[in-house]
């Protein structure tokens, strides 16, 4: 047998080279540059969030570096679905594990954003229920189980592709969320996206982004991120993908340890650029072969044996 472990997953019909991912709203919807992420490394990318309109955003300043991490509240920016569609025709995605991120208002809104998109070569989707900072939208909507239920079911309904549901922290009960995606038809679970956050600055008083509160990414969240996955991974049956403060090739592990099947990596690529992905392998690399591990999937949920 290879002493060269097998880093690549299947998730839920969605197949990666290797277990890492390019997380939602770190690089836009361009083509060209989430293949140049694919070149880098990854896995699999996840395109910035889409809606069904044109959504500007909120004003600047839209994001702040703080201590351990960023705080931002860059509003859902997006061209809208009609647009996405011409940047998708530009180009040949067939050979590209791409997942578009999507939000909306209602059931209606994400059957229309999947039924144009389900046509495309994208792979899947991702439900973004977890936005901590525009209204009407994400974690409004995602807090509630039975909305949850309605939106992921909906989409299941008129696509074959694999739907994975990203879920916030902030809320009451992330095992109730979770549960209420699975009982929609949803293929995996995304775990987790931002904290809601806030930063004043002391001299004006006046709180930094001009949308008052955002959400906190970066290495201040990974606990938090960790403790959802392994919540989440022992008390549904599908497949949980880690999110949240994935610096080093360590966090990647101590993510699959606690059962995530995969790890989005996002604010880490403010740091250290694409290089991030490769260092991130590397390490995952050399890990299973001093452990003795042949394949990635070896190590998902060994913790709970605990």
């Amino acid at each position: 047998m290879s002493s060269i472990p097998d880093l690549s997953v299947e998730i839920s019909g969605f197949k990666m080279k290797n277990p890492t991912m390019l997380a939602a709203g770190i690089l836009g919807v361009s083509i060209p540059l989430l293949r140049r992420v694919l070149e880098a490394g990854a896995g699999g990318v996840v395109t910035k969030s889409i809606g069904v309109g044109q959504r500007k955003g909120y004003e600047t300043p839209n994001i702040v570096e703080v201590s351990c991490g960023y705080v931002n509240a860059v509003g859902l920016s997006n061209p809208g679905i009609d647009e996405f569609l011409e940047e998708l025709q530009k180009s040949d995605i067939s050979d590209m594990p791409i997942i578009v991120s999507i939000f909306g208002k209602s059931e209606m809104e994400f059957f229309e954003l999947v039924s144009k998109l389900d046509k495309t070569d994208v792979k899947g989707f991702e439900l973004n229920l977890s936005c901590p900072h525009v209204s009407g939208v994400g974690a409004e909507i995602g807090s509630d189980p039975n909305m949850v239920y309605k939106i992921t079911k909906e989409v299941k309904r008129c696509s074959k592709k694999p739907i994975f549901v990203k879920i916030s922290p902030n809320v009451t009960d992330h095992i109730e969320i979770a549960r209420a995606a699975e009982d929609g038809g949803a293929d995996g679970i995304v775990a987790i996206n931002t904290l809601r956050a806030m930063v004043i600055d002391i001299e004006t008083g006046r709180p930094i982004l001009s949308n008052r509160v955002g959400g906190l990414s970066g290495p201040a969240i990974k606990p938090v991120a960790v403790r959802y996955v392994y919540d989440i991974s022992r008390n549904v049956k599908i497949p949980v993908i880690g999110c949240g403060g994935i610096n080093h090739w360590e966090d990647a592990i101590e993510f699959m340890l606690a059962g995530a099947s995969a790890v989005q990596i996002g604010t880490a690529i403010a740091y250290k650029g694409l290089n991030v992905f490769n260092e991130i392998l590397y390490g995952i690399s050399e890990y299973l072969k001093r452990k003795g591990h042949h394949s990635v999937k070896e190590i998902v949920g060994l913790s709970h044996k605990f």
